[in-house]
């Protein structure tokens, strides 16, 4: 290929990503670079190549070409091509390369082998799901991906399941004069097993209702009451003082994360506790 015919693919290349047209933009620049893989310019092809593919969710193609474009940049100076790769490889589950693209965007993570746990703190996460959307809170257990720690309302969803997100947060939760991120859900990394299921209970006071979320939290289990949904998160101080705003006392549904049995043995716990201040009816699966 002569570089007169590269260049005016590289024009094509761009006005098919103007026009939002990735998957021409992208295999136009793979043509080029098939050719001239280290120009000058090759890091930039090969950057927007592997970004074409992520905006497809084209996961191998995302992580083979966000190779070649890490290879290209520097490391330790927050190059996107580093996050793009972590992102890609991630989803792969090539850890090793997952930890180098990391370390090369200059993100220390804890060492070790295997999935990464590192327990980066609290954010939000927009679910999207069939059109649905919802803001959830996560636990962050590395730059790409978060532990769901709300009960979601959203049909399939389910609490503690694992979601990647993207790297660009696109809207912010403010708490307490804490602000958190809030990133877009790229895909469901890891489904939960805990069903999703509603109660009716009966509190004294609000307090009630917050021994409630705490004694299925301290089973790893989740609880939330209707009233405060899309604000709550048992990882962090945060969520629990956002919670206790907006628990009340009275009847109100309750939505729960727990085998059933669970979920009943759990519910006689608390209501045992403190009869009748405290009641509960109605369990059943969400839906």
């Amino acid at each position: 290929m002569r570089k007169s015919e590269a260049e005016q693919l590289i024009e094509r290349a761009y006005q098919a990503w103007d026009a939002e047209e990735w998957l021409t933009a992208a295999g136009l620049l793979e043509r080029v670079l098939a050719h001239f893989p280290d120009e000058e310019t090759s890091g930039v092809w090969w950057y927007d190549a592997a970004l074409g593919h992520k905006f497809l969710r084209n996961w191998a193609k995302a992580y083979e070409l966000g190779r070649e474009a890490a290879a290209r940049a520097p490391r330790g100076e927050g190059d996107p091509a580093f996050w793009n790769l972590g992102i890609a490889a991630t989803i792969q589950r090539d850890w090793v390369t997952a930890r180098q693209a990391w370390e090369g965007f200059g993100i220390t993570l804890p060492a070790g082998e295997g999935a990464i746990e590192a327990r980066l703190g609290p954010a939000c996460v927009r679910l999207d799901t069939g059109g649905e959307r919802e803001v959830v809170w996560i636990d962050r257990l590395c730059p790409t991906r978060g532990r769901v720690m709300n009960v979601p309302v959203t049909a399939g969803r389910r609490y503690g399941e694992v979601v990647v997100h993207d790297g660009e947060p696109t809207g912010r939760r403010v708490v307490d004069g804490h602000e958190y991120p809030v990133f877009d859900e790229l895909l469901l990394f890891e489904p939960s097993g805990l069903p999703t299921l509603t109660v009716t209970v009966h509190a004294a006071a609000a307090a009630d209702v917050e021994a409630l979320v705490e004694l299925f939290g301290g089973q790893d289990y989740g609880a939330e009451p209707a009233s405060g949904f899309d604000l709550l998160c048992s990882c962090c101080s945060a969520g629990t003082q956002e919670r206790e705003r907006n628990t009340h006392a009275g009847t109100q549904r309750v939505s729960l994360a727990a085998p059933p049995e669970e979920a009943r043995r759990l519910l006689e716990e608390w209501a045992g506790r403190q009869a009748p201040a405290r009641s509960w009816k109605g369990l059943a699966p969400a839906g």
